[in-house]
């Protein structure tokens, strides 16, 4: 995370303060900066996309909503010391990113001497009505169908949602795609410039044009949950407020729309957030599924997720979530590593295959199978993958053929597979993992 000052910037001598609307009256005492700045910081994890969709629609434009959103931070950092925190700390934050942007437009077109000026809305009065904060709770459902609109390509979809619903950085993303950042930073740009160009609406879509858009923004959740469930970079194993904020986006979809593959895509969610507190040590190292302490599983959402599977497999309209989801749930409903039951999950990635093939899903049948029918019958499937060129610059293809030749006491070429996974590998918990991995082989 940034430090305050470069988030914030400088404070500006500011020649208009936006009011604070009736809902967000400040009932705490003056703090001083550097608390202030804590909140801050705490708040533009938590709430600045919120506050961001928020401006987005009530200003119409990215760019505009964004310098909205760091103006927005700017005058709390200024305001708060000697006001206190208001009680709707978003609240105040939109309004005061909405008064700072409309004051802007109005001096800009007093400068540009625009006959039309006047015709902006009166800030003040605007903002002086109680904010409504739970008519914004769906701009964040309004802003990824907008970031996922078929005029947009499949990889400006998930480049833009990645960036303005989730907040990541280009670079982040950049890395977690394998892509130049300023590669990405352009396709973002061309993205916006689109919207703008094509008056893209900022709207959920129409019952009838639901359905056809939904695969996309099932497809962007689960990219966003899976940043969360394990980052691409970095020095933590998770970022739950991610895959929270995803989960939260499942649900809103299976609302509006419960179509089996919502569903299965809210259960795999769940399912897979079941292990996050057993997910790592104390200590923040990794843990593997195998080695979890099963008491630490969540069963509320495991109950929740297993009972989503059932209803979508029911339907017979089922896809790829539910058949990952199904395989989630034979893991989740395992009391024991060893009553795991592999030759199920075996078969649902045989479906899984035919429903939707690819390398990783591949990958991950090889280690059914392996489980299945041993090291041996894993490794070839592995090493066919990586013969055929699929895979061989992502990490965990190397780390799972190091795990199978070290089980079959191919010390050497386990140790080549674990050094060639670290040259990938970019979090540092996935690192450490491999490094006493391959410490332990080579003692």
């Amino acid at each position: 995370m940034q430090e305050s000052s470069t988030r914030y910037g400088a404070i500006p001598t500011l020649d208009s303060h936006p009011p604070a609307p009736a809902a967000s009256v400040a009932h705490s005492p003056p703090l001083d900066e550097n608390a202030v700045r804590g909140t801050l910081d705490t708040l533009y994890r938590t709430e600045s996309r919120h506050v961001l969709a928020t401006l987005i629609r009530l200003l119409g434009d990215f760019d505009v909503a964004e310098e909205a959103l760091h103006d927005a931070f700017r005058a709390a950092l200024e305001q708060w010391p000697s006001a206190g925190l208001p009680a709707n700390p978003r609240a105040w934050l939109v309004s005061a990113g909405r008064f700072k942007a409309i004051d802007g437009m109005r001096r800009r077109a007093r400068f540009d001497m625009l006959e039309d000026a006047d015709a902006l809305a009166d800030p003040v009065s605007e903002l002086a009505e109680p904010w409504d904060d739970e008519g914004v709770e769906d701009d964040r459902l309004r802003l990824i169908f907008t970031c996922c609109h078929p005029a947009l390509s499949p990889d400006a979809q998930v480049a833009l949602t990645l960036r303005e619903v989730c907040g990541l950085a280009t670079e982040e993303i950049a890395r977690a795609f394998l892509t130049p950042s300023p590669t990405l930073a352009q396709r973002i740009v061309r993205a916006k410039a689109k919207i703008r160009a094509a008056s893209i609406p900022y709207q959920v879509p129409t019952h009838a044009d639901l359905p056809d858009r939904l695969e996309s923004v099932l497809r962007v959740v689960y990219l966003v949950f899976n940043e969360g469930y394990s980052t691409s970079s970095g020095a933590s194993l998770t970022r739950h407020e991610l895959s929270e904020e995803a989960i939260r986006l499942g649900r809103l979809l299976v609302e509006l729309l419960p179509e089996p593959e919502a569903q299965g895509l809210l259960a795999l969610m769940l399912l897979h957030e079941s292990r996050r507190a057993a997910r790592c040590s104390a200590t923040g190292e990794l843990v593997l599924l195998d080695a979890q302490d099963r008491s630490l599983w969540n069963r509320g959402q495991i109950a929740e997720g297993s009972a989503l599977v059932e209803q979508s497999l029911k339907s017979r309209r089922f896809g790829p979530y539910t058949l990952q989801a199904a395989i989630a749930a034979v893991h989740a409903n395992a009391s024991t590593a060893a009553a795991t039951d592999w030759a199920q999950i075996a078969a649902l990635y045989d479906l899984l295959m035919q429903s939707e093939p690819s390398p990783v899903i591949e990958l991950n049948r090889a280690v059914a199978v392996a489980m299945r029918d041993g090291p041996t019958a894993g490794l070839a499937l592995v090493d066919a993958i990586l013969g055929r060129g699929d895979l061989t610059g992502y990490h965990l293809s190397h780390s799972v053929r190091a795990d199978l030749c070290r089980r079959l006491g191919k010390t050497a070429e386990a140790q080549a597979a674990y050094r060639q996974a670290l040259s990938l590998v970019r979090q540092e918990p996935e690192r450490r993992f491999l490094e006493r991995r391959l410490r332990e082989l080579t003692a």
